[in-house]
This record gives C-alpha cells, sequence and structure tokens, in this order.
C-alpha cells in the first residue's frame, strides 16, 4: 500500500495521494479492509497448500468475468501460477477497497480511481515475462526466439513512437477504407467536403451533412463496404455529404474554434444545400463533431438562419456536467501551460490525445498489445478499427485550448449567453430543430448520462436512443448484421435514470430506427444527381480526398 501512494505522489495528483494518505492514517474502516485483506491471504495459503498435496480446494477470488489476462490453463491449473493470480487479485481488491472507502472529495475520489486502476492493470503478473506461464513456455519451446522477436518490436515501436495495435501494412485509406465512392466538390484550408455517388435512381431531397469529430478520422464512418455507416445512408435514399477535417500541421496552427465553426461546419452545411437545391438539410455530428454541430446551430438561431431541418447528435456532449475519466486529464494548471505554449498558434500532438484514449481502456488497448508484441513476440493481427484508432490527427493549438476550458474545465457552453462565438452569444436553448440524440451504454468517452443532457438543453422534438456496447462500436452497428440492442422511450424525463427505467429494449442494431425518424425530413424525392457538385462547386479528386490520408509519422 505504501507503494501505491508513492506512485500517486509522483505524479502531478500527488495532492489526491496526500489528502488519501492522511485518511488512511486515522480511518477506524481501514482496520476492516486490511483484516478482510489478511484472512484472504491466509485462505489462499491454505488452499494452495492443499491443492501441493493433492487435495481439491476453492478459489478464494476469481477474475471478473470477461477478463481474458488469466485465460490460460497454467493459470488454473499450476498452483503455483494460480497462487499468484489469486494474491494479484486479492491485492487489486484492497487498494480498490481502500480508495472506495476514503472520506476525501469527489474529484479526488475519481482521481484516486482512475490511477489505481491503471496501477492496478500495470503490475498484473501477466504483464511481466517472469511471471506470465504462456510467455515462459513459449520462450522455453522456441529456445529464446519469442523473447528476441519481441524485444525487435519494441525497438520498432520506440523508433515509430507508438504502440502497434494492428498490422498497418494491411490497410490503406482509399484502397480498402473509406472505399465509398465519391469526389471531393469543396475544400479550404481547414476541411474537404466530399460528396458521395448515389445509390439509387431516386434520392431524397433534403441532403445528408455529416461532421464527424476532428479528433481522428472521418472514416470510422466508412471503414469498409460491410460495416460503412455511410453507404448505409446512401442506399436509404440520402445524398450524403462528409466532412474531411485536414490534419493540422504548423501552417494551420493558428486556427480557432470560431475558424472551425464559421469555416469549417456553417460553410459545410451551406455548400451541401447549394449543390442539392434545397432549401435545408439534414446534419449529423459525432461526437466533438456534434459539440461543433450543436454549437454552429445555436449561432445560425442567433443570426436567424434557418438552415437545417434535423439534426442528429451520436455520443455526444452539450453539457459537460460528468466527463468520465477523461475528467482526470483535464485542470487549471495543464490548461493554462497549454495556453502558454500553443494558445495563440502551434499544435497539439494527436499522439499525446491517442495516449490518453489508450490509457482510458489500458486492459482493452495497452497491455494486451505489451504481452503479446514485447513479450511473446507476435506481430498485431490486422483490425481496421485498431488501424483507425492509431491514425492519430493534430489539432490546432487555439482550437484545442478553447475547447478545453470551455467545456471540459468550465462547462460553459451549457449555459446561456456565456460564450460568444463568431460574433454572437451562444444559447443552446435557441434551437429548435429536431433531434436524434443516440448515446451508448459503455462509452468511456461521452458517458451517456452526459449525453443524455442535451435532451435538456436544446429545444425541439427530441428523440433519445441508448445502443449497446462503447463510443465505436455501439455506434458501426451495422442493420444487417442484427448484432446488439438499443433502447427507447418516447417521453424525456429530467434524469436519465428514469429514462432508462421505463425503456424497451429493441434487439440489432440502431441504424433503421435512426433512418425511419430521418425519413419524416426527407423533403420528398427526386432524381438523383447525374454528377457530383455544379458549376459553382466543381469535383475534384476522388473521394476519399488527400486530407484524409495525411498521416502523422
Amino acid at each position: 500500500m505504501e507503494g501505491f501512494l508513492k506512485v500517486l505522489a509522483a505524479r502531478p495528483e500527488g495532492d489526491a495521494a496526500s489528502q488519501f494518505a492522511a485518511w488512511t492514517a486515522t480511518s477506524t474502516r481501514v482496520a476492516q479492509i486490511q483484516a478482510d485483506y489478511q484472512q484472504g491471504i491466509a485462505a489462499l495459503w491454505t488452499a494452495t497448500v492443499a491443492r501441493q498435496r493433492g487435495e481439491a480446494a476453492a478459489a478464494v477470488i476469481a477474475p471478473d468475468r470477461g477478463d481474458r489476462r488469466f485465460a490460460g490453463k497454467d493459470w488454473r491449473d499450476n498452483p503455483f501460477y494460480d497462487y499468484l493470480k489469486q494474491s494479484y487479485l486479492l491485492n487489486a481488491r484492497l487498494v480498490t477497497a481502500l480508495v472506495e472507502a476514503a472520506d476525501v472529495d469527489g474529484r479526488t475520489k475519481h482521481k484516486l480511481r482512475f490511477f489505481a486502476r491503471q496501477f492496478i492493470d500495470m503490475i498484473s503478473p501477466a504483464n511481466f515475462a517472469a511471471t506470465n506461464p504462456e510467455v515462459l513456455s513459449e520462450a522455453l519451446a522456441t529456445r529464446g526466439e519469442t523473447l528476441a522477436r519481441g524485444i525487435r518490436n519494441l525497438l520498432g515501436d520506440l523508433e515509430r513512437g507508438r504502440l502497434s495495435q494492428t498490422d498497418e501494412g494491411s490497410f490503406e485509406v482509399g484502397r480498402n477504407l473509406a472505399t465509398t465512392p465519391g469526389r471531393v466538390v469543396f475544400e479550404n484550408e481547414i476541411f474537404q467536403l466530399v460528396q458521395y455517388a448515389p445509390a439509387g435512381a431516386q434520392v431524397r431531397s433534403t441532403p445528408l451533412v455529416m461532421v464527424p469529430p476532428c479528433i481522428n478520422k472521418f472514416y470510422i464512418l466508412d471503414l469498409s463496404p460491410e460495416n460503412s455507416f455511410v453507404r448505409y445512408a446512401l442506399e436509404r435514399g440520402n445524398t450524403v455529404f462528409m466532412v474531411s477535417w485536414r490534419n493540422a500541421t504548423p501552417e494551420v496552427g493558428h486556427l480557432t474554434w470560431d475558424d472551425y465553426l464559421r469555416d469549417g461546419v456553417i460553410r459545410a452545411l451551406r455548400v451541401g444545400r447549394e449543390i442539392a437545391g434545397s432549401e435545408r438539410v439534414n446534419a449529423l455530428g459525432f461526437c466533438v463533431g456534434g459539440t461543433m454541430l450543436g454549437t454552429a446551430l445555436a449561432v445560425l438561431a442567433a443570426r436567424g438562419e434557418d438552415l437545417v431541418a434535423s439534426a442528429t447528435f451520436l455520443t455526444t456532449m452539450l453539457d459537460f456536467s460528468e466527463v468520465g475519466d477523461i475528467g482526470v486529464f483535464v485542470d487549471e494548471q495543464g490548461l493554462q501551460a497549454a495556453e502558454a505554449t500553443i494558445g495563440r498558434g502551434g499544435v497539439k500532438p494527436g499522439r499525446d490525445l491517442a495516449t490518453v484514449f489508450n490509457a482510458l481502456r489500458s486492459n482493452d488497448l495497452v497491455w494486451p498489445y505489451v504481452v503479446n508484441g514485447y513479450l511473446k513476440g507476435k506481430p498485431p493481427e490486422a483490425f481496421d478499427i485498431l488501424y483507425w484508432n492509431s491514425d492519430s490527427t493534430n489539432l490546432p493549438g487555439p482550437w484545442y485550448c478553447w475547447y478545453v476550458r470551455n467545456t471540459y474545465l468550465e462547462n460553459a457552453l451549457r449555459v446561456p449567453g456565456k460564450l460568444e462565438t463568431c460574433g454572437v452569444r451562444v444559447d443552446l436553448g435557441s434551437v429548435r430543430a429536431p433531434t436524434y440524440i443516440l448515446a451508448t451504454r459503455e462509452d468511456h468517452i461521452v458517458p451517456w448520462k452526459t449525453s443524455y443532457l442535451s435532451t435538456q438543453l436544446l429545444r425541439g422534438e427530441h428523440r433519445f436512443v441508448l445502443g449497446a456496447s462503447g463510443h465505436i462500436a455501439g455506434v458501426v452497428n451495422p442493420a444487417a448484421k442484427g448484432k446488439r440492442s438499443y433502447w427507447t422511450n418516447e417521453d424525456l424525463p429530467s434524469l436519465p435514470d428514469d429514462w432508462l427505467a421505463r425503456a424497451a429494449e429493441h434487439p440489432g442494431s440502431w441504424w433503421p430506427d435512426w433512418d425511419r425518424w430521418l425519413a419524416r425530413f426527407a423533403g420528398g424525392e427526386r432524381p438523383a444527381p447525374a454528377a457530383p457538385g455544379n458549376a459553382t462547386y466543381p469535383p475534384t479528386e476522388d473521394a476519399p480526398g488527400r486530407y484524409v490520408k495525411f498521416r502523422v509519422v
């Protein structure tokens, strides 16, 4: 326990560790927690001795369901490794119990929970060659070749500056990712606009403009024909436009949040409307793309512009009251340092953001690849979502600093009139467009209960849908596969738990539900355009365009 506190104290969050250490010195609950721990260790020792004598003994503690770290038979059948596994789990339970019992403020508790989990995950015996039976067995069988390959893998990753999660040579954007046919019909220094080829002879009159996050790239919505949300929207009769954000370089390091709204989101909506020849467009925003879309709609409302017929928000926060574990990385001191260095010009490296997102799920996105790549010497498998996950995007420093301060740190976007953007005061309550709001139940980036709060901010008709799974898998859930489920409830009480208590679960993907909702705002049908763009916006390069192909090295 003392070692754990030293680990915390060595981090910027050391104040949390100091509060925690002071509490553990005086709390009477610590004695009970330690007594329970000692009782568990004694029971484990007794069971291990019994197993050494060939006697049956029940496990004192077992891994959580779905914990794949100890799936190998040696962790179960070999008394030594079984003892190692169970003693680790008892130690993990001890640390967790002490953190949960700590009498500290909520923010400190949150930090303690997060870094305790990071510490627990890190010290798993499965993560070290000397205590992982599978690593030792494979090393002996290959006379050390697996360890030698692992060292080569490690050196390669050190040279690249990132952990390999997939076989990057198996993928290429435009070859087997982002392959839906289309053309670039507009570009500026911030984004390219892709117009996709229609899927049929008739299309809905009101086009659909998609605004993806500028953190990571748009092709998460167009990975392959089998799981492409873009292709699904086309097949349902939509004329689809996609914003492809530029991967920021020092030349555009001066760009601000206002620039991204005025010359990014709003410009894309207008170009889509002009090319389609429609009065309005349907708009869709994903994650921070949804945050920018919501802000842009408030700007348009303040100007009296009725540009959007409907808005879809996928795993989006507008109210940042509870941001989950990402909040651990956001504080005034860190933001002030960023503002001093890149706040008026510069670039926020995409790798920094990727490291944060991977840390949120280290047992899924870090340690399995350390074990397989560095200890077992295995090359990573080809997985399209992980390729996308590693395709980092840099952000302009002023944009990044504005976003973090006014959303995560100060939660100012939700307060009517507090922020001035594009020359107007932002009031999300002025947005009257009908909205479809999708959250996902296991989302570790946008907690679903926080996403639900958008129903209390925006005005007009809302449909809130809760999908199964997480931030990516819950969104990219093709209708044809019939996987997972989603929940609906026509009532929208103020508390998300009340909504869920009365929600009905439906098998399969949420995509058809969204399509039925969107069809209400289709504006009828018309013949599909014979060619992309128009005289004002002639097509240039083929989709997916060059902006999305720029890769951080």
